[in-house]
């Protein structure tokens, strides 16, 4: 499945985004993380109605541009899966070898 992005609506401090082809397990840590950032004020996601819409998160930024936030925050949930990746590859490796 393609995952991409719609930017609804942008401004100097806030950018909603519709996550297309996207379910709801993604946007949950996205938006922790992006609330562990110390330039986000705020950040939620919604869905309008579940079955029609597209989830939307929203973000503004105290300081700096709200997209350079969501790629922050995309980067860092992306290192934190490799690195469980490798910790998986390497838990069934060592079950095998026992």
């Amino acid at each position: 499945m393609d995952c991409k992005l719609r930017v609804v609506s942008k401004d100097k401090n806030s950018i909603t985004l519709e996550m297309l082809n996207y379910d709801n397990t993604l946007l949950r840590p996205l938006i922790e993380e992006l609330l562990k950032d110390e330039q986000v004020e705020e950040s939620r996601y919604y869905i309008k109605h579940p079955v029609i819409d597209n989830p939307q998160i929203f973000v503004r930024v105290k300081t700096g541009k709200p997209q350079a936030a969501v790629k922050r925050a995309i980067r860092k949930l992306s290192k934190r899966y490799e690195s469980l990746s490798e910790e998986l590859s390497k838990a069934v490796k060592k079950a095998e070898n026992n």
